[in-house]
């Protein structure tokens, strides 16, 4: 027969249970947010996989261990991770932390509750219900329906089950036998979740129609209306067409009011990924890179980005009432009984294809309210504000080439070693300087320096791609970044004889 008294840690010693809390809080408050902020120390600290196997001691054993042990084992994680908090972390689209985001962060891990119905979660649904109300407003609706989503892929792939609902409602019960041939159209610019998503949704790669981009990322309305033509010449149906606000790589936003314009007269859904630039709209002074956005049918929106509301913080938007309830939903009786005790229009999880979800509201909530509208609109302009620093510095520096004069925070360049300056009519100019960058991303990495993220882009040598977004980012920090790359690169290919680019010098102390 099973015990009476109930079974928590420390063998039911609540009080052991707290204190090691206590010494987690403390942990993470002293090497996260203290040092893990800090621009005097490392971003990283780099180790081999097998080497980390060790020193992680990852192996799970039959017999349990100390409390001592567990903050032990604590310390290791946030250790050899990756500070994604500090103001040398460039590497992603979610840098910085913010400290009533965390605290909501916190306070939602503590409560372990599921988005789902409002028995279960009564604050969570008025207060998600508030949130995208918001959200929708600055779109530019005033009514709609949306969701937080577990990432912005996963908001595109709902914005295209939606869309070919809504044509087909069939499709629900039927399948993919109650669809024609499909035709969804998208940039070349566009996140790789679109493709990913057809293939998911059964539609196929093959129905997603790419439409060509201009130099500045930024999609060509004249082809898009070709492909369209092509399309329908081929026996396919349009039905959407996902635009893009603020691409991945270069940061360009698709001319939503052309786009729009052929959407309508073609009979198209539209969807707008503003994943990453859809927190512009908060900003009076760079909305307008947003301008058509209130045309849409749907929009991806991810606050975890550029507001730095942490991961993960996405939401999918739809500017109709219901549509989200008609194609997921499925009445399980279990959880969605029609008889409570209150409003079950407030059980808002059949709405979704998840059944147990995360609260990914709180966090902003709990931010905005802090800040106030007017505190993330400084956030953003001062995102714009540095980026344009970065921008006019290189060119005062020998050996910085910009890729492009950037429209939002993404500013993209290479740097370009003293042994391939004025070298540019090489015939192997383009080979060599698209090794400076994976040879600079491993010196700074292994040196726990800084991490900024490169790539290729079409005929494009590899070049860095820095993101300004970090809300704790100063002018100083742009300054080492450039001072950094200065030294990490200036002995590369120094000998033409040699085997270009040279061995690694040894690890070089912390910053």
């Amino acid at each position: 027969m099973a015990d009476s008294q109930p079974l928590l840690s420390f063998d039911g010693d609540p009080v052991a249970a707290e204190a090691l809390l206590q010494d987690v809080f403390g942990i993470v408050v002293d090497e996260v947010i203290r040092k893990g902020t800090s621009a005097s120390e490392k971003v990283c600290e780099w180790k081999e996989p097998e080497e980390l196997k060790q020193l992680l001691d990852l192996e799970l054993r039959h017999e349990g261990e100390s409390q001592e042990q567990s903050l032990e084992h604590c310390r290791a994680v946030i250790c050899y991770s990756v500070k994604t908090c500090h103001p040398r972390f460039f590497n992603q689209l979610f840098p910085g932390l913010d400290p009533h985001a965390l605290a909501g962060r916190i306070v939602i891990e503590s409560l372990n509750t599921s988005q789902y119905t409002y028995e279960i979660a009564p604050v969570f649904v008025l207060m998600q219900e508030e949130v995208l109300k918001k959200l929708q407003a600055l779109v530019g609706w005033s009514s709609g329906d949306g969701v937080f989503c577990p990432g912005g892929s996963i908001s595109n792939m709902y914005a295209v089950n939606l869309a070919h609902y809504q044509r087909y409602p069939d499709c629900k019960q039927r399948g993919l036998r109650a669809l024609p041939p499909l035709a969804l159209f998208t940039s070349k610019e566009c996140h790789y979740s679109i493709k990913k998503g057809a293939a998911f949704l059964g539609l196929g790669t093959d129905s997603v129609r790419v439409v060509k981009a201009d130099e500045r990322g930024k999609m060509i309305p004249e082809d898009l209306e070709r492909q369209i033509s092509l399309a329908k010449a081929e026996g396919a149906v349009p039905f959407l067409v996902s635009a893009t606000s603020g691409t991945t790589a270069l940061g360009a936003f698709d001319a939503l009011e052309a786009i729009a314009d052929m959407c309508q007269h073609h009979g198209l859904g539209l969807h707008v990924d503003a994943a990453w630039g859809g927190s512009i709209l908060l900003s009076q002074t760079h909305r307008h890179l947003l301008a058509g956005i209130q045309r849409a049918d749907s929009v991806a929106w991810n606050p975890h980005k550029l507001l730095s509301t942490g991961l993960q913080c996405s939401a999918l938007l739809r500017d109709t009432s219901n549509l989200l309830k008609c194609c997921h939903g499925s009445q399980a009786s279990y959880l969605f009984q029609q008889d409570k005790f209150y409003d079950v229009a407030l059980d808002t999880g059949d709405k979704v294809v998840q059944c147990g979800r995360r609260v990914d509201c709180l966090k902003l909530w709990l931010m905005w309210k802090a800040q106030g509208e007017q505190g993330l609109q400084r956030r953003v302009d001062q995102a714009f504000a540095l980026a344009r620093y970065l921008v006019e510095e290189p060119k005062k520096r020998e050996g910085f080439e910009l890729v492009m004069e950037p429209e939002f925070v993404n500013v993209c360049f290479w740097f370009v070693p003293p042994s391939l300056r004025g070298k540019k009519e090489s015939p192997d100019y383009s080979k060599r300087l698209s090794k400076v960058a994976p040879i600079l991303k491993e010196r700074m990495v292994r040196k726990g320096s800084m991490v900024i993220g490169y790539q290729p882009h079409g005929t494009r040598s590899n070049f860095f791609r820095m993101v300004v977004a970090n809300p704790a980012l100063t002018r100083a920090d742009m300054d080492f970044l450039l001072n950094e790359l200065e030294r990490l690169g200036q002995d590369l290919g120094v000998a033409p004889s040699r085997c270009w680019p040279g061995p690694l010098p040894p690890p070089s102390p912390s910053p």
